[in-house]
Order: structure tokens, then C-alpha cells, then sequence
């Protein structure tokens, strides 16, 4: 038997046991390292937070904050969303094992490793866009001290975090801890960020992967009837064919509907911070080129930005994939020759039929449903929101 854990989510499970995730991982020193992480990442917030009590209120620090903090309590919604998710991202893999082991058909098992080889490259993708930005943005923190130690200069310029906090405690003696404090606990979310966002990600691949199945099993079944004689006993494998179709359909609907209804809430706080997320940071961004343009403060924002849109994008992206995947399937059931089998099999048919008369999509909070048409409106309200902040400045 085919462990689909260990060929398609091998990834998923390094990073998710990184940061203490991994469901399958509940020992006391497990859960020791998800308070750590968790807690870094609350911290992170707070330290920004206390940049209020000892700086003067004004607008623009407002934005600087702010811009960063939904970001961090987006990767700390995230990060929650798993820990408190954890039997559903169990059930969910055990349930992708038991269709891998119910498919017999070559075409089928072909299908499902498509989409499994599909997830595994998004992931590689992502986590090499990930690390590089993170591995960028250290480098830039840093490169004074490379140039110190290469040219041996001897005044030392004073040196900022890249983001705007507050330990109450001399900055310049303890520098180099309170980066190590801030790229590790930045590290932890991005990971967090990752390997959450991929894992759900290859999960709706694999529901995509089984609509087509079911599409496939509706062609077969047909073509299969059209080669034999209509009245011999083997049309029965007709009928059972399309019983095959529509029970895949039926699984990979509940299964998409179950991962969104659990994670429901988690994805409309993300859409509230990740929406404002986008918004500061271009506010942030026209800030900076309209005051002192400072090539080293437009880092954040700009990563903040891709970061966003990416997300945004990809989110939605998979969602118009499981929609158009799912309308296939009634595609092919119109354009099949229906009117040439049996009544009996006709009835079946008419189920999936009846079902098509409502498009099926990841609907979220029952305010938005993931697809390219999501995509845009979260950008253009974002876009919208950063033009009424910056015409009220």
C-alpha cells in the first residue's frame, strides 16, 4: 500500500513539525515547541505595540505599526487556525489515503498523481520564494556589519530594526539580539504560513484531481455502453460506473465543503487583516517615496505587498480550480448520450444534473466565494481603502 503521507506530504510534515504543528506529533515536548513559536510569534506583536508608549502618537507611526502588526496577527490567525484544526487536517489526510486506495484504474491513479505532483511543485515553489525573501531581507538588515568587518571601518554608524519596536532596554548594546529575536520569530510565521497554505492547497489539488476522476468515470461508463450490445448483461457495468462517478463527485464536494465550514472563521479574519495588510503597506509604500525615498525602509512594504497579492492570488486560483473542475463534471454529463441508455441509468445521470443547476465553489462566511472574480475584488478594495487613507492625509 501507498502511503500517500510520505510520497505527496513529506514536505508539509518537515515544515509542519518545525514549528509544532504536525498533527499526527502530540508529545510533551511537541507542544512545548508550539508554545515557544507561539508565543514568539505574540511577542513579536506586543514589542511593536509598546513602540506607542514611549513615541508620540501621530498618524504616520499609526501606519508603520500597524502596517506590519496585521501582517503578524495574520500569520498568528493562521498558525492557530491548524493548531486548533489539527483533527481536521487528520481526518482530512486519512481520507485523501482511503480514495488513493480504493482507486484500481490506472487512468485514475494517473489523475490523482497529476495533482499530488501538482502540490508537491506549488510547494517547492513557494518555499523557495519564501526563503529567499526572508534570506534577502536579513542580508539587507546586516550588510553594515559585512562592510564593517570587509573594509574594517572603525566609526560605527548607528544601527535600526527593520521594524519599529520597543524593548526598554538600550537598542544599540542589545542589536543583534533583538534581530535574532525578530527574524526568528518572522521565520516561525513565514513557516507557519507555508506549510499551512501549501497543506490546504494540496488538499483541494486532490479534490480537483477527483472531479476529474468522476468525469473520466462518466466518459468511460458511455464509451464502455456504446461497445456493447445494449441487451446483454453487461450493461449492468454501465450502470455501476456511473454509481462510481457520482459516489467520487458526492466525496470530493463533502470533502471540499468540510475543509472550508472548519476553516471558516480563520479565513475571514484573513481576509480582514490580509485586505488591511495590503492597504497600510501600500500607504506605507507611497509614504517612504513621497519623504525621504529610503531604498532599505521599502524592503517591508514591497515584501508585504507581493506577499499579500501572492497569497490572495493562489487562494483564489485553487478555488477557481475546484469550481471549474466541479462544472466539468456536469459538462460531461450533458454531453454525453444520455437518451440512449437505459431509463434507470437515465435517473442517475439526472442527479448530477440537477446538482449543476447551482455552480458549487468554496464559499467563505457566505460573503465570498475563492475564485479569480474573489481575487480581483480583495485588490480592488484594498486599492480603494489605500486611496481614501491617502487622500485623507
Amino acid at each position: 500500500m501507498i502511503s500517500i503521507e510520505d510520497r505527496f506530504f513529506s514536505l508539509h510534515r518537515t515544515l509542519l513539525l518545525a514549528i509544532g504543528l504536525w498533527p499526527y506529533q502530540k508529545s510533551k515536548l511537541a507542544q512545548l515547541h508550539l508554545i515557544c513559536c507561539y508565543s514568539g510569534l505574540v511577542s513579536l506583536i506586543v514589542f511593536q505595540l509598546t513602540a506607542f508608549t514611549t513615541s508620540n502618537c501621530t498618524v504616520d507611526l499609526v501606519i508603520k505599526i500597524f502596517s506590519f502588526v496585521f501582517a503578524c496577527i495574520t500569520l498568528v490567525v493562521k498558525y492557530n487556525s491548524f493548531y486548533v484544526n489539527a483533527e481536521t487536517v487528520k481526518y482530512l489526510l486519512e481520507q485523501l489515503q482511503r480514495i488513493w486506495d480504493d482507486l484500481t484504474d490506472k487512468n485514475e491513479i494517473a489523475i490523482i498523481e497529476k495533482h499530488g505532483k501538482h502540490a508537491k511543485r506549488y510547494t517547492i515553489i513557494i518555499i523557495i520564494f519564501g526563503i529567499s525573501a526572508v534570506f534577502t531581507n536579513v542580508i539587507i538588515q546586516i550588510w553594515p556589519d559585512i562592510l564593517h568587518i570587509i573594509f574594517s571601518v572603525n566609526n560605527s554608524q548607528p544601527r535600526h530594526l527593520q521594524f519599529m519596536t520597543e524593548y526598554f532596554v538600550d537598542q544599540e548594546k542589545y542589536f543583534h539580539l533583538f534581530l535574532l529575536h525578530q527574524n526568528v520569530t518572522i521565520g516561525i510565521g513565514l513557516i507557519g504560513a507555508l506549510a499551512t497554505g501549501t497543506m490546504l492547497m494540496a488538499y483541494l489539488q486532490y479534490a480537483c484531481g477527483m472531479f476529474q476522476i468522476a468525469s473520466y468515470r462518466i466518459k468511460y461508463a458511455m464509451k464502455f455502453h456504446m461497445l456493447q450490445d445494449i441487451n446483454l448483461p453487461h450493461k449492468n457495468l454501465v450502470y455501476k460506473g456511473m454509481i462510481r462517478a457520482i459516489d467520487i463527485h458526492r466525496k470530493a464536494m463533502m470533502f471540499s465543503t468540510y475543509l472550508i465550514t472548519n476553516f471558516e472563521m480563520s479565513f475571514m479574519f484573513m481576509i480582514i487583516f490580509g485586505v488591511s495588510t495590503l492597504s497600510l503597506n501600500i500607504l506605507r509604500f507611497f509614504q517612504i517615496i513621497a519623504v525621504n525615498y529610503n531604498i532599505q525602509e521599502l524592503i517591508v512594504p514591497c515584501v508585504a505587498i507581493s506577499a499579500c497579492i501572492i497569497y490572495m492570488f493562489l487562494a483564489n486560483f485553487i478555488g477557481q480550480q475546484i469550481t471549474d473542475n466541479c462544472d466539468h463534471v456536469y459538462t460531461m454529463a450533458y454531453e454525453i448520450q444520455w437518451y440512449i441508455v437505459p431509463l434507470y441509468i437515465q435517473k442517475l445521470i439526472l442527479f448530477l444534473l440537477q446538482r449543476g443547476t447551482k455552480s458549487f465553489g468554496l464559499h467563505v462566511g457566505g460573503l465570498f466565494v475563492a475564485s479569480l472574480e474573489c481575487f480581483a475584488m480583495l485588490v480592488n478594495t484594498s486599492v480603494s481603502y489605500f486611496t481614501v487613507m491617502y487622500s485623507t492625509r
